[in-house]
């Protein structure tokens, strides 16, 4: 695959990587009760850390840059969904009372996405970012070798990045700081936890993708500033 060229498979893969991000950002206020435990999770802990396993697999077969051209798009789409959440909201409510009802359960819903997905702009590109750079510079500094290994570590520290970016800006002033601080641990252990459940399958998925594109891209002489996506 060319520097400019991007094959069906990347694109299902980018695809996939938008759509549980902006869906994981709808899902935030919704907290869930951790069975006994005394702790509660946002709902986005479903989905959000799919986005960084189809992360690791962009840098793992494609590289550094295309990765990062993908988090940039899931930027814009953050984005988007949150202009379109102020406006949907600000529209003028009906008059018949039913209506009235309907548009104040959507308002308690999508008005707090602005803030959501405000967080989530700046936690996401932190986060991804420093996903990508940790997986690609262990990628050249192993030749390669100990996927698993730098699967996990490179999510770890991408999760808390982006958790401790995001829980505050998203919950300040809504929770206690200790509810917080809670939350944003169990949040980044129960995402690596995922991410290592799910391993086998992710590897098994890298190996297929690198023989079925036929590249194993490594990160030589190129810059990791985010906002270069062309060398």
């Amino acid at each position: 695959m060319s520097k400019t060229s991007y094959t069906p498979t990347f694109l299902v893969l980018a695809i996939i990587f938008n759509v549980c991000l902006v869906t994981s950002n709808l899902f935030v206020p919704r907290l869930w009760q951790v069975g006994f435990l005394p702790f509660q999770l946002p709902g986005a802990v479903i989905l959000f850390p799919i986005s960084y396993i189809v992360n690791d697999c962009l840098t793992e077969v494609y590289g550094y840059k295309k990765a990062q051209a993908v988090i940039w798009i899931g930027f814009a789409m953050c984005l988007f969904v949150t202009l379109a959440s102020l406006l949907v909201t600000n529209l003028p409510e009906p008059i018949f009372d039913d209506s009235k009802e309907i548009a104040a359960s959507f308002d308690r819903i999508f008005g707090f996405v602005p803030r959501s997905m405000a967080g989530s702009l700046l936690a996401f590109v932190c986060g991804s970012t420093v996903n990508a750079w940790v997986m690609s510079r262990m990628k050249v500094a192993t030749n390669g070798r100990g996927f698993g290994w730098r699967a996990i570590i490179s999510s770890l520290a991408g999760e808390f990045t982006d958790s401790l970016v995001f829980m505050p800006i998203a919950f300040a002033g809504v929770l206690p700081m200790n509810v917080i601080v809670t939350m944003t641990l169990t949040q980044v252990t129960a995402k690596v936890l995922y991410e290592i459940i799910i391993l086998p399958v992710t590897s098994i998925v890298v190996r297929k993708l690198k023989q079925k594109e036929g590249i194993d891209t490594f990160d030589q002489n190129i810059s990791y500033n985010p906002f270069k996506l062309a060398e």
